[in-house]
């Protein structure tokens, strides 16, 4: 991904519509389900291609079982992939010994 504006990875970016300020990007993590990204960036192939230049919004797979990756098709209902809180580890151990 590429965001809009100045600065933009490879110098390739999407700018916001004449006239509407940019949409800042946001990342979204759905419970058990895909990546939402919103805003003016631009996602691109492995060669640098625009892939799909006039969506502002993605569901990416985070599951792996997507017959259209990286988009998300809903497999992850089909798969029943979940996501749940991070592993927690204490911040201090005491040795009882």
């Amino acid at each position: 991904m590429v965001p809009a504006g100045p600065g933009g990875a490879g110098g390739s970016h999407r700018g916001a519509a004449p006239g509407r300020p940019a949409r800042p990007v946001t990342i979204t993590a759905c419970p058990d389900g895909p990546l939402l990204v919103r805003g003016d960036l631009e996602l691109v192939d492995d060669d640098g291609r625009p892939v799909q230049p006039s969506r502002s919004t993605f569901a990416l797979c985070r599951c792996g079982a997507s017959a259209s990756r990286p988009f998300c098709d809903g497999s992850h209902k089909l798969v029943g992939f979940r996501t749940g809180p991070p592993a927690r580890t204490p911040a201090v151990t005491f040795d009882e010994s």
